[in-house]
């Protein structure tokens, strides 16, 4: 006696997959929601994001320089 195991679509018998278009309305009202709840930063919020998105960039761009280097000086 030989044991076999299910295939996947066996295992999901009439259950429909979700078509393209209905993926798409979805997605539409989800953004929707999301544009609805949003509000704009004030003055003080949007200069402390931008100060830390540039620190960011900086300390990744400053990695990247040290592991250019180290690279550089042991060839």
């Amino acid at each position: 006696m030989e044991f076999q195991t299910p295939r996947p679509s066996s295992v999901n018998v009439g259950i429909e997959k979700p078509g393209t278009m209905t993926k798409i309305k979805s997605f539409i009202i989800q953004s929707k929601r999301v544009w609805h709840v949003l509000k704009k930063p004030s003055s003080d919020e949007f200069k402390n994001i931008a100060k830390i998105s540039a620190l960011g960039i900086l300390v990744i761009g400053l990695i990247g320089f040290i592991i250019a280097d180290i690279v550089e000086f042991i060839r």
